[in-house]
């Protein structure tokens, strides 16, 4: 297999670890979101509902970015160059999974 098509697959497989983690935090935001509150029987709900929606935002924010990195790489491919992925972007995410996971810790300690 030629290096052209090695590094062509390569893009595919990051594109679908961008899609897949983008579902999974989805997935954790209807847990979180919804069935946590239910299963606890906590009066109040709105602290699970807005850090559901944090993992809701940010897997809408994976999988986006994901197929704008695609593009990017198969733009930049066609010339024979390469774009580093963007490093505010990718601390924008480091930034955000760590605040979603403190307070999904939250959550969790503070739950009758």
């Amino acid at each position: 297999m030629d290096a052209t098509r090695r590094t062509f697959l390569a893009g595919e497989r990051t594109l679908l670890a961008w899609v897949r983690t983008g579902l999974a935090s989805t997935a954790v935001a209807l847990g979180v979101g919804r069935v946590v509150p239910e299963v606890t029987d906590s009066g109040t709900t709105w602290p699970y509902v807005i850090v559901g929606a944090g993992y809701a935002l940010l897997g809408a924010a994976c999988v986006l970015y994901g197929f704008l990195r695609q593009r990017a790489l198969e733009a930049a491919f066609a010339q024979d160059g390469f774009v580093p992925p963007s490093r505010r972007a990718i601390a924008a995410f480091g930034v955000a999974g760590t605040a979603l996971a403190l307070a999904t810790t939250l959550l969790i300690l503070a739950a009758p």
